[in-house]
């Protein structure tokens, strides 16, 4: 079996969550829509300037990483194959550079092979892949954040053998990567969030036996430095982080090899970091356990949950929206399609986009949908 990672019922009134920006989130359903050119997972998807989503790369039918890329178009519903990524990658990390361009870093190759330490950025303008500086480490499943000064933190994941605690910088007007102050800890399949004040929260991930962490650290740009902040109160990696709009970092659900709530290792658990204490405070669990899935952040506070996995490794259709106001949860309609390690991307226009994933023994599949909210 393939460990790729990427029960309380909460009752909550639908009339908790309010209408944000004349959308209604309690009111929405899933609907199909043209499905992608290719079976993926593992893939990533970013949101352009110009409103479209480019998705990359990802896991194929045989379970190479693959160099297909495509563009989803909200206006027509529709995808477009464009060009192809110079190397094939699946649990790499793309990032949406402050001049529109993505940097695309890392992840495995053919037959699972970890030995991608390449970079590539795509130019939305030619509509075209150029490769660029490669980093220092060989590395997937890490995680690569914008940093306020339009640079990029990469950060651990997995290189052959080792998990890694090694991070580097990319800078974009030289086309450098640099390195910088290592991790506390090796970890892979972690999560890092841009705080407010600029610093790098990096939450959770896991060791070589899929036994998870409950330690956290703050990288600090300016020093180049990691610290480690509180813990978590739960050991999790393939959970999910999300930045509040009051400033605190939301983070639910994650695996834990066997050792959490369930006895399966997989976490319905959320809770909330205050950067201005640095600890962490329990919430609300989610309606169920799940591990690789998505969150996205509405513009409105909310934050929905979409798909994942749980005990059986068996992707889910189940979504949940949590309410930071009430720190609770609420159910929200079934997707059509269950999925893990799929991609959310919210659009311009009241809708959350998800496609991709797998729903059992890493097998891709090419299934898209969108939540529509109610105007």
């Amino acid at each position: 079996m393939k460990k790729y990672f990427l029960l309380n019922i909460i009752t909550v009134s639908l009339v908790c969550i309010p209408l944000f920006f004349g959308c209604d989130v309690s009111k929405g359903s899933w609907t199909e829509i043209a499905a992608l050119n290719h079976e993926r997972y593992a893939h990533t998807a970013t949101l352009l300037h110009d409103g479209k989503v480019l998705v990359a790369g990802g896991f194929d039918l045989q379970s190479n990483g693959q160099t297909s890329t495509e563009l989803f178009d909200p206006g027509t519903g529709s995808w477009a194959e464009t060009s192809s990524l110079k190397t094939g990658r699946a649990g790499h990390t793309a990032t949406l550079l402050n001049d529109g361009r993505v940097l695309v870093a890392g992840g495995l190759g053919v037959k699972l092979a970890a030995n991608n330490n390449t970079a590539e950025i795509y130019d939305p303008v030619n509509n075209q892949w150029t490769e660029t500086a490669s980093m220092k480490d060989i590395r997937f499943d890490h995680t690569a954040t914008l940093l306020p000064d339009g640079r990029v933190l990469v950060a651990g994941g997995q290189g052959g053998d080792a998990f890694l605690a090694a991070a580097e910088i990319y800078d974009p007007v030289t086309g450098l990567w640099s390195q910088t102050g290592r991790m506390n800890q090796g970890r892979r399949n972690h999560r890092a969030t841009l705080l407010r004040d600029g610093k790098v929260l990096v939450t959770g991930g896991f060791d070589a036996s899929f036994s998870g962490f409950d330690s956290a650290e703050l990288y600090d740009p300016a020093a180049g430095i990691w610290t480690l902040t509180g813990s978590l109160n739960i050991k999790r990696g393939g959970h999910t982080a999300t930045l509040l709009q009051d400033g605190r970092v939301l983070v639910a659900g994650g695996y834990n090899g066997g050792a959490s709530a369930d006895s399966s290792g997989f976490i319905d658990s959320a809770e909330i970091f205050s950067s201005k204490t640095g600890t962490w405070t329990e919430a609300a669990p989610m309606a169920g356990t799940r591990s690789g899935h998505a969150a996205v952040l509405l513009p409105g506070g909310m934050v929905v949950v979409t798909g994942g996995f749980s005990s059986d490794f068996t992707g889910l259709d189940s979504a949940e929206i949590f309410n930071p106001y009430s720190s609770t949860w609420v159910s929200i309609d079934t997707m059509h399609t269950a999925r893990s390690g799929h991609t959310a991307t919210i659009l311009p226009d009241c809708g959350i986009l998800v496609a991709g994933g797998f729903v059992k023994n890493g097998t891709p599949h090419n299934k898209a949908e969108i939540y529509q909210y109610t105007k």
